[in-house]
């Protein structure tokens, strides 16, 4: 029997965990645990919608600004940092913890671990990321293709992180990456509990529409502008910053016109309605997620105690 509870809360950008988790945070006088793989980054809150300093009073905040943008991270140094502090909070009589994020791998770590996939050094990741500058991705991917045609048939091509990690563990180790690879789920000592948050998609899409004007107008385009030397590093290959540094870069659409910074806004609440898709149709297929409307507090608080109710009586 689990006595300590982890309990998830997951879901589309722009949905309103934020909101929901301070709530259960003080419901349940828990702290919070971020799995958000960009509000991680120091420099960077504005565009990554992280915690305000007023948000973050309202409970203990982990892995929220704890990183710098040339800081080298991963799903499994988050599972093995994060699950530290789990285990550390329920160690201090937390008897719930509550994570919160959008990123699928490390809430996926968080659940079921991470394959133990060696970590890659420094020299052979400056190597890819120069190659990635260079030469671009198809390339790259085109390598992947012939070093391991397995991995290379189910990756997204077109996610330079995927691509240049599975090299990387193909120069490293001279294996393909498929081989490390396992898809075995780990168990953990304590139980998890999955909430999922939902929206019409029409409700969504005006929150995530109305929350890029907001990022805009709290400084979104000057904080791009004070990290744009440092646009090549992963860290800074998201939604939000890519558009504003084409815009910054004097790109041209389609047909021929030059970017405008009203383009580039629209373009950034095109790219964030995209990615809420993605992550819905990642989440859809987990059926242990219990899926309602983040107002519904009272329905999600009852459902998350039956939760804990029917686990300590097993």
């Amino acid at each position: 029997m689990a006595e300590n509870n982890l309990v998830i809360i997951l879901g589309p950008t722009g949905v309103g965990k934020t909101d929901l988790c301070l709530t259960l945070a003080k419901t349940f006088n828990s702290p919070v645990v971020s799995a958000d793989s960009r509000q991680m980054y120091a420099d960077i809150p504005v565009g990554t919608a992280a915690p305000t300093a007023k948000e973050l009073a309202q409970a203990e905040h982990f892995f929220v600004g704890n990183l710098k943008l040339t800081d080298y991270y991963s799903a499994a140094k988050y599972e093995e940092e994060a699950i530290a502090v789990i285990s550390t909070l329920f160690a201090k009589n937390h008897r719930v913890v509550i994570a919160s994020g959008g990123s699928m791998m490390y809430i996926d770590a968080l659940c079921k671990g991470i394959d133990d996939i060696p970590t890659v050094t420094q020299d052979v990741r400056d190597e890819l990321l120069a190659r990635y500058n260079s030469e671009g991705l198809e390339n790259l991917v085109q390598e992947l293709r012939l070093l391991d045609p397995e991995y290379y048939a189910i990756v997204d091509r077109k996610n330079p992180k995927r691509v240049i990690h599975a090299l990387e563990i193909c120069y490293m180790t001279g294996k393909t990456y498929t081989s490390f690879r396992s898809g075995e789920k780990k168990k953990r000592p304590f139980n998890i509990i999955k909430v999922g948050l939902t929206r019409d998609r029409e409700e969504l899409y005006a929150r995530i529409d109305a929350r890029v004007d907001k990022m805009i107008e709290n400084g979104l385009i000057d904080e791009a502008r004070r990290v744009y030397p440092h646009k090549a590093l992963n860290s800074l290959n998201t939604v939000g910053y890519k558009e504003l540094f084409a815009w910054m870069d004097g790109a041209v659409t389609p047909e021929g016109k030059e970017w405008t910074l009203d383009f580039a806004i629209e373009k950034i609440k095109q790219n964030s309605r995209i990615y809420s898709r993605k992550q819905m149709t990642w989440f859809k297929r987990d059926n242990e997620i219990g899926w309602f409307h983040p107002d519904n507090t009272e329905e999600i608080i009852n459902y998350i105690n039956n939760k804990i109710d029917a686990d300590q009586t097993v």
